[in-house]
């Protein structure tokens, strides 16, 4: 063992520019912890500006010298060789955030509704390589060029990410093609994976179906390792994401019905009456929670039983209703977070598995006594969300705690972005929390972080939280988007770098399919613009009008404080329209029977003396 780092290796500093000596080509950075790296520029390093999916590459290596102002944020890849008992780093590729040292490009208006269209039409080829909408050929695996592999497995919950992706792109562009994946794929989920069951009057999924040439044989548990051979809450609720992102654009009741008969479902056969709360799993023939069969995961609770229901389809059910039933199970969701989950005595990360009663469960599988660091995040974005709706000072008090621990908690200081898994307790003589596997960031922990701190910056105010948001969407669009193949990749190692092997290689997975990376365009869209930038932004619908109560849409893009955000204007069918309530952000359809075009125009409303 040596006390020195005697070898020579390439690696990412993501900081601040403190000082430039163009003479002496020396670059002095300072990271996010406020350390300082000293950087030599002389080997001829490459510059690029960062770059949205679909852009070209822009060159800005004859440009370095007057970019290099200080207080810039950019990250510096290079080498680093042993010199003493110090290490030399010698700059190899320089990646600016914009062309100004305060610009921020993913901040730019169209930034996120042009990386949603470039997703939707990355999957839409994948998926359909013919152009024609055929939920028949829809296969859970995608390579990472958006083949389709052998495997014919149809995964009702990778359908459904699909769905509420191409949902969440028609919102934002109005455009009919990624409605029409949407909707098709809500059928063909409907006709395929439901379950009606008429004697207890639920619905409920099954995990999906495998295809063989012209027949299909459905796959009613789990096949999924953690989950196998039993009914894992997360499934049937994640199996709504997608219908219900879809409802908010129709106003289909069907899919409302759907979306009840689940949440009797949830409450006949998940919920614990006694301790509150909702089991991770049932057993496939009584649909009981505390059946043997269900070995570890028997009388089990944990995050995605909790709390999964508010971002995976309950916040958009209400938006898209206004039911203040829908309001009460969020407040009850959050108030049990609330109560449940903080263990700031032993750890800085929320405890996210339990036992009936509530006790710690800290040897369930790979968990353990381990903290998944997005899920902290996901708490925090989601709480504030919540407290908007029903403010209670418990909810922000949560929500701001969890972002002051998770930058040293969870954060990688010195190259940016958010980590994985670790150790939730540091063992004596531990300076950091161990990882439970590797030190890879996935994508989908990038998302929370922006979500948390964009809507702390945009409801709670202060540079800190913009600041780490800023942080986050810097390393998420440096180094996920491919832009060789297209979409984004599923795991980054610790400097960027894709990681390519495995299930983490795919475009399409059990885990991966469009979700995450679009509700990331749709809400960092709709907190950048409305919440922190001052624009206005537009949104799309396609309702029957006669089909919703009193003819009424409700419009409201997400969770938002209350008079945040004003309706400034509607058209139908490319027509104006007046009937609309601008602060309850709800617009009054004509009578009709026929679908309608529907785009609303939101824009903000300045806070008490700000100008306007």
């Amino acid at each position: 063992m040596t006390d020195s780092a005697n070898f020579t290796f390439s690696d990412t500093l993501a900081g601040y520019v403190e000082h430039f000596d163009s003479d002496a080509r020396i670059l002095r950075v300072r990271t996010a912890d406020d350390r300082r790296f000293t950087v030599s520029l002389a080997g001829d390093p490459s510059a690029e500006l960062l770059r949205n999916l679909d852009e070209p590459y822009t060159d800005a290596s004859a440009h370095i010298d007057e970019m290099l102002s200080p207080g810039r944020f950019l990250f510096v890849g290079g080498v680093f060789y042993p010199k003493g008992d110090q290490v030399h780093c010698e700059a190899k590729r320089l990646v600016f955030t914009g062309r100004q040292a305060e610009d921020y490009r993913f901040e730019e208006g169209g930034w996120w509704v042009n990386q949603i269209e470039s997703l939707a039409d990355f999957y839409r080829r994948a998926q359909f390589p013919e152009g024609v909408v055929d939920f028949d050929e829809y296969r859970t695996e995608i390579r990472l060029g958006g083949e389709k592999t052998d495997s014919h497995v149809q995964e009702t919950d990778t359908i459904s990410r699909l769905v509420y992706g191409m949902a969440s792109a028609y919102l934002l562009t109005g455009k009919d093609e990624y409605l029409e994946v949407a909707e098709r794929g809500t059928e063909y989920l409907r006709k395929h994976m439901r379950v009606v069951d008429n004697e207890d009057d639920v619905v409920y999924w099954y995990h999906g179906i495998k295809i063989d040439g012209d027949s299909e044989r459905k796959l009613f548990t789990s096949e999924f390792s953690d989950d196998y051979d039993a009914i894992p809450m997360y499934e049937q609720i994640y199996a709504l994401a997608g219908p219900i992102q879809t409802y908010r654009i129709t106003g289909d009741p069907a899919i409302k019905g759907d979306a009840d008969a689940t949440i009797r479902l949830f409450e006949k056969f998940f919920h614990d009456a006694e301790q509150g709360g909702y089991y991770s799993h049932v057993d496939p023939i009584l649909f009981r929670a505390d059946h043997d069969t269900l070995g570890e995961n028997r009388e089990r609770k944990n995050w995605n039983s909790v709390g999964d229901h508010a971002p995976a389809y309950l916040v958009n059910l209400y938006l898209a209703t206004g039911d203040e039933k829908y309001a009460d199970f969020l407040e009850t969701t959050f108030d049990t977070i609330v109560e449940r989950f903080p263990d700031y005595k032993t750890s800085p990360f929320v405890q996210e598995r339990f036992h009936r009663d509530w006790s710690h469960d800290t040897t369930h599988g790979w968990q353990q006594n381990r903290a998944v660091v997005g899920h902290n995040l996901k708490i925090a974005w989601n709480l504030m969300r919540m407290n908007s709706l029903r403010p209670k000072a418990e909810y922000q008090e949560l929500a701001t705690k969890i972002a002051a621990l998770m930058p040293a908690a969870g954060s990688d200081r010195q190259r940016g972005g958010w980590y994985d898994v670790v150790e939730r307790i540091k063992r004596d003589g531990e300076d950091y929390h161990r990882f439970a596997w590797h030190d890879r960031k996935a994508w989908w922990q990038q998302e929370q972080a922006i979500l948390a701190y964009l809507i702390l910056g945009g409801v709670v105010g202060g540079t800190e939280y913009q600041r780490e948001a800023r942080q986050a969407e810097s390393f998420y669009n440096t180094f996920f988007l491919d832009h060789d193949e297209g979409a984004v990749y599923f795991n980054v190692l610790a400097d960027g770098m894709p990681y390519l092997l495995g299930t983490e290689r795919l475009k399409g997975s059990h885990s991966m399919s469009m979700y995450h990376s679009a509700e990331l365009c749709y809400l960092a869209a709709v907190y950048n613009n409305l919440l922190l930038n001052g624009r206005e932004m537009d949104f799309y619908f396609k309702p029957t009008p006669n089909a919703l109560p009193e003819r009424t849409l409700r419009v409201s893009p997400d969770l938002l404080p209350a008079g945040a955000v004003e309706l400034a204007s509607v058209e139908i069918d490319g027509k104006d329209h007046t009937d609309f309530d601008a602060t309850a952000l709800t617009v009054r359809l004509p009578e009709g029977d026929e679908r309608v075009s529907v785009k609303v125009r939101l824009r903000p409303v300045p806070k008490a003396g700000a100008e306007r």
